[in-house]
């Protein structure tokens, strides 16, 4: 078998929290909500698109977020990203793990972990191919 590429990525989130997510994700971060089919929309959360990929952020009960488990999210500027998600009151991490790679961490508003990784790092991961 051959994977040619990643068509989305899910995350849980809460029931009833999509005006949280639509904040973070749509208003903070900048993503686009995208619709969902009717069948799909019943169940609750939401989809969202940006640069290069396809968020969806799914109803699982009961809840437990992913705190180690994450997606990377690329952005052009790291410290720009860090402000702009400090001034929202997002707690940052910087990774303790020094590999060469302009990257922190966040929360989304449900505890589940991102990745915020620096543009000219993109896919830093082939950088250490065995």
């Amino acid at each position: 078998m051959l994977i040619s590429g990643f068509d989305h990525v899910q995350i849980a989130m809460p029931s009833g929290e999509e005006e949280r997510a639509r904040a973070f994700y749509g208003t903070l971060l900048g993503f686009i909500e995208a619709g969902k089919p009717a069948p799909l929309a019943a169940r609750g959360g939401l989809w969202f698109v940006g640069p290069g990929l396809h968020l969806h952020l799914g109803v699982e009960e009961p809840f437990n977020p992913a705190r180690k488990a994450h997606i990377a999210l690329l952005v052009p500027d790291v410290a720009a990203a860090k402000s702009t998600l400090r001034a929202a009151g997002v707690v940052v991490t910087d990774d303790d793990a020094d590999i060469g790679v302009a990257r922190f961490y966040a929360s989304d508003p449900f505890g589940n972990r991102l990745e915020f990784v620096a543009e000219d790092n993109r896919g830093f991961t082939t950088t250490f191919a065995v």
